[in-house]
């Protein structure tokens, strides 16, 4: 038997450091057996019992139940042993809060048969989890489990600022976060919900009330919280683009609203309440107060480090006297601006978020306000995340598991844990299941197992014990991504003006910088001179990328007839794995491009237009192989969001930058921006260019132009 118990005390904090990096394979797993989070005490017996028709079910009307017959797959209708599913509080000793003892269950497993008991409904559904994933080909070991989590509310975020889910996709997110015993979804909407309030907020096609409820309902019969998170007064842009709204400006930015006008007030409440109207039987509101840098810039008490905090935790109290008279809890993210010596002006019954600078812990300790062990698992990397160690980075896995088992949050009195991601990149919400399982985990079981235990656990769970090769694929998935990000060059953006500040201040921080790469050379003058190659450098390391990415493409391809489910998690990163692959062919073309223009200005003019014909049609297929790979990428995303940015019923998107943030989603309305660094290169005008000088050159000389023919030049 192990058992793990809570709170920490100092010693056990430094057990736990060295429990991520040394910790034993669990019994369980020694067994063969997979479940993610671990459980808290198992006792293992010898042996193994097969689940079969012949079973009979011995258990209550309850979410529990249909979930486990429909998991199984079996109608446990005969005559042989009992699977018997019982309510029974108290029935495992917990020692814990009320909210954390309802969610205990118990699970044993021998030759009469298989009982689980829950001591309130959450546990008992708990329970069957567990007994899902044991059970995966209907075998499972004998012995008893007794388990609990550590931390009441464990949260997955869903950024949903520049995409849609379909709600389809949001139900089948929310039966994964139930499988893995996750209890609250931070939903930040911004646009995506239709205020009913203002409608002229929501997005075209936004979520209605309906549809939001739709929602809710089906993650609380997973006892499962959507909890509404609406950015403001800051991140405020989705709201402030419109006309309608560009008098609460603060200081005329798009970023945040004024704060010392009450319309803003009236303004944001009426979005809470709308909120709140339609997400009943949910207990909290996430109310954000993300980075408000700019607190009080439109009042007229000077604008100093002291006033911007106090606006802020002004506005923290309007906020959660309006959201505790619709009897909801709040949620705020405690940091900048708010200064140390005016915490003790909060409310003590909000919940601090990201438990901000270590200096507000003491005073929230004594105001007995809770926190959130905040942890990222996706920072600002495109494409795909940082899971896993990799060269000198040690991955958002190990980072989330110190965070929640031993980081400064148990200075505190910690309520939670939030793994956050975010879409701001051009990730898709399948790149996160690897990490927003690792927040299920060391929630419920802080420090056990290890990190590389998990991730070999959640492969076997979320893809099926027959894939294969998949913690590589997930490398090399992160490798051709951080490989992707550093083959661009960093110039002056073009697309975007200078940013309004940051929180340093007003103008600063503000250089926007796009990703680009220069366009080949062109032949200058009657001789085709040519003036160097700019790709004969990037073209070795490309060469190398290319033959990994069809290495990794063909390890994913082969997993489709392995994975038992998930196959869509493989589509996505599929058309992910050809859009890089696409790009290392580009640069081994746009390199072979320039030297077919180097042999022409060495050759005589037939050789010389020959040669410029083979760099056009090289670098036209290049392009078109682009658009394609493009394509396919956006076609796999919308299986599961609706189309960026989409009109609907004649109403269309109302596209605006943010004034603080470098959003590179919010670059184009619809899905463009992760194809905008490759239109960027100006290969469009250089085939116009270079199609013209191959006209100009054959005339001149009285040489025929064979292989243009099929050329199609854009207008």
């Amino acid at each position: 038997m192990r058992s793990l118990r809570f709170p920490f005390r100092c010693c056990a904090a430094v057990l736990f450091s060295l429990a991520l990096h040394a910790e034993p394979v669990t019994a369980l797993y020694l067994r063969g057996y997979a479940v993610i989070p671990t459980p808290r005490q198992v006792r293992l017996q010898p042996g193994d019992i097969t689940l079969d028709e012949g079973w009979r079910l011995d258990a209550p009307s309850h979410r529990a139940t249909t979930t486990l017959l429909a998991g199984l797959g079996l109608k446990l209708q005969g005559q042989g042993p009992s699977l018997r599913l019982r309510v029974q509080p108290g029935a495992v000793s917990t020692g814990a809060a009320p909210e954390i003892d309802r969610q205990a269950y118990r699970l044993r497993i021998d030759d009469t048969g298989i009982e689980i008991t829950g001591n309130g409904d959450p546990g008992l559904f708990y329970g069957v989890q567990t007994l899902l994933q044991l059970a995966q080909d209907r075998r499972a070991p004998k012995g008893t489990i007794e388990d609990w989590p550590s931390m009441q509310l464990r949260f997955l975020h869903w950024d949903t600022k520049h995409h849609q889910d379909r709600v389809e996709t949001l139900k089948r997110y929310l039966d994964w976060s139930a499988r893995f015993k996750i209890n609250a979804i931070g939903f930040e909407l911004e646009d995506k919900f239709a205020y009913p309030s203002h409608p002229d907020i929501g997005a075209p096609g936004a979520f209605t009330p309906a549809q939001m409820q739709e929602i809710v309902d089906y993650g609380l019969e997973r006892y499962i919280q959507v909890i509404p998170v609406i950015q403001a007064p800051a991140h405020f842009a989705y709201v402030l683009k419109h006309p309608r709204y560009a008098h609460l400006k603060a200081d005329g930015n798009n970023y945040q609203s004024a704060m010392c006008d009450p319309r803003t007030y009236e303004l944001i409440f009426s979005m809470f309440d709308d909120a709140i109207r339609t997400t009943r039987g949910v207990d909290y509101l996430f109310a954000s107060t993300d980075e408000v840098y700019y607190a009080g810039i439109d009042c007229a008490t000077p604008y100093n480090d002291q006033n911007r905090s106090l606006h802020w935790v002004d506005y923290v109290k309007k906020a959660r006297d309006f959201v505790a008279a619709r009897g909801r809890k709040m949620l705020v993210w405690a940091e900048y601006p708010l200064l140390a010596e005016h915490v003790k002006l909060l409310p003590p019954d909000i919940i601090d978020g990201v438990i901000g600078e270590p200096e507000y812990v003491e005073t929230e300790n004594r105001l007995g306000i809770r926190q959130l062990a905040y942890t990222s698992m996706q920072g600002s990397e495109f494409l795909f995340p940082n899971h896993l160690a990799l060269d000198s980075t040690r991955g958002h896995l190990r980072g989330a598991a110190e965070t929640i088992s031993q980081g400064r949050v148990w200075q505190g009195k910690p309520i939670g844990a939030f793994g956050a991601a975010w879409d701001d990149s051009g990730l898709h919400n399948e790149t996160f299941w690897l990490g927003w399982s690792t927040v299920a985990q060391y929630a419920w079981t802080p420090g056990v197992p290890s990190v590389e235990q998990h991730a070999a656990e959640f492969m076997r769970i979320y893809y099926g014990p027959r894939s294969v090769g998949m913690i590589e694929i997930y490398r090399d998935m992160q490798r051709q991504a951080r490989a992707w990000e550093s083959s661009w060059e960093r110039v002056r953006s073009r697309v975007r003006a200078s940013g309004y500040g940051n929180s340093y201040g007003k103008g600063i921080g503000t250089d926007r910088r796009d990703y680009t790469l220069p366009a080949p050379a062109l032949p200058q003058g009657p001789d085709l001179a040519f003036s160097g190659s700019k790709y004969k450098d990037r073209a070795a390391g490309a060469r190398s990328l290319a033959l990994d990415n069809d290495r990794l493409v063909h390890a994913l391809l082969d997993n489709f007839a392995r994975v038992d489910r998930n196959a869509y998690n493989l589509e996505v990163f599929l058309a992910l794995a050809r859009f890089m692959g696409h790009h290392w062919r580009l640069i081994e073309g746009l390199a072979a491009a320039e030297r077919s223009l180097e042999s022409a200005s060495k050759s005589k003019p037939e050789q010389a237009v020959g040669h410029m014909v083979s760099a056009y049609r090289t670098v036209d297929r290049l392009c078109r192989e682009g658009l394609a790979t493009f394509q396919e990428l956006t076609a796999v995303y919308e299986k599961s969001r609706f189309p960026k940015g989409q009109s609907v019923d004649g109403r269309r998107f109302v596209h605006v930058l943010d004034d603080t943030k470098d959003h590179w989603a919010d670059r184009t309305p619809d899905l463009g921006f992760m194809y905008a660094q490759e239109k960027s290169i100006g290969l469009d005008q250089w085939r116009k260019d270079l199609y013209k000088i191959v006209q100009e050159y054959a005339a001149r000389h009285r040489v025929p132009v064979k292989g243009l023919g099929e050329a199609r030049l854009e207008e």
